[in-house]
């Protein structure tokens, strides 16, 4: 069985990784968007594909207040350019 391509995975499916995820980690852990995308398409360049939505499905999460996005451990907009974040439980 093949992974899924980028555009077969829901924002739901995404968002159930990314609490599965962090749900397997201690409390205060935080995770990498890119886990996400791995988890959800093996292959090198469908998990890269993902990396755009993984980041839009985060950033409405912590706008719901479900998820704290952090860059050296500081709040900030999943979409804005900067650098690696990570996704965490909301404090």
């Amino acid at each position: 069985m093949s992974a899924p391509q980028a555009g077969a995975v829901t924002d739901a499916a995404i968002e159930d990784t990314v609490f599965g995820l962090l749900s397997a980690r201690r409390p205060g852990a935080t995770i990498c968007p890119s886990e996400v995308a791995r988890a959800l398409a093996a292959d090198e360049a469908a998990w890269r594909a993902l990396m755009p939505r993984v980041r839009q499905v985060a950033q409405a999460l912590a706008e719901a207040g479900r998820l704290r996005i952090t860059r050296g451990g500081q709040p900030v907009d999943a979409l804005e350019a900067g650098g690696p974040v990570r996704l965490g439980r909301p404090d």
